[in-house]
């Protein structure tokens, strides 16, 4: 099965290189149901092109968005109007924040990429009290619920695509030009370290190959 779900997945790979669309973007009117109506100072952690800090400053007085990449951060601020209450910084996701405390914090398809326990208590740390955290993460596919779960999404994956390009080719948008890498942890030992850093965390397996966290501070 797990030999079958590869060569799906790398004829996928292939679709989706003549017919791209975000996964990550799909979920960011969800993380807006998230928050607030209104707050005061955001951060979004990996904020590649933008897409999801310019989101944000719809509703923030300010949002900081820090990302690794020089070249997607470079593309970010192209794209963000004047007057947009955004700033975007090149820098680690752990040692180089703004400082300050924030009552929104974002991490898109990001936290793989870093020490995940140790992530999770820097944003901790930073957040205000009554702020939001909302991750959208990749999990390593490892239970058999996880599979199927996976092949589940591919026929919407594919149905996605087709929607969002209208049947044509197309190229990759600039939120998917960012470096990508693999998830490491499973989802099993996600819900357990993030229960031991913000307990009363709320995690759950998403479509297309994503898992969701949602922490308030007290």
């Amino acid at each position: 099965m797990t030999t079958l779900l590869s060569r799906v997945l790398q004829a996928l790979d292939r679709f989706h290189a003549v017919h791209p669309w975000d996964h990550n973007a799909h979920y960011h009117r969800w993380i807006l149901r998230q928050l607030p109506g209104r707050f005061d100072r955001a951060l979004d952690v990996g904020s590649g092109s933008g897409d999801l800090a310019r989101l944000l400053a719809s509703r923030a007085k300010s949002v900081e968005g820090l990302d690794a990449d020089p070249m997607i951060v470079a593309r970010a601020r192209e794209l963000t109007a004047p007057g947009v209450p955004v700033t975007f910084t090149v820098g680690d996701a752990l040692t180089e924040i703004p400082p300050g405390s924030y009552d929104v914090i974002t991490c898109v398809a990001t936290i793989h990429h870093l020490a995940f326990s140790e992530a999770l208590t820097r944003f901790r740390q930073l957040l205000a009290p009554g702020g939001t955290l909302v991750v959208v993460g990749l999990a390593r596919a490892e239970s058999p619920g996880d599979h199927l779960l996976g092949a589940a999404a591919i026929p919407m994956n594919v149905a996605m695509a087709w929607i969002k390009n209208k049947g044509r080719k197309a190229s990759r948008p600039a939120s998917m030009t960012a470096p990508t890498r693999p998830a490491t942890m499973s989802f099993t030992d996600i819900v357990h370290d993030a229960r031991s850093v913000v307990p009363g965390v709320r995690l759950r397996r998403r479509l297309f190959w994503r898992y969701t966290l949602v922490w308030q501070q007290s």
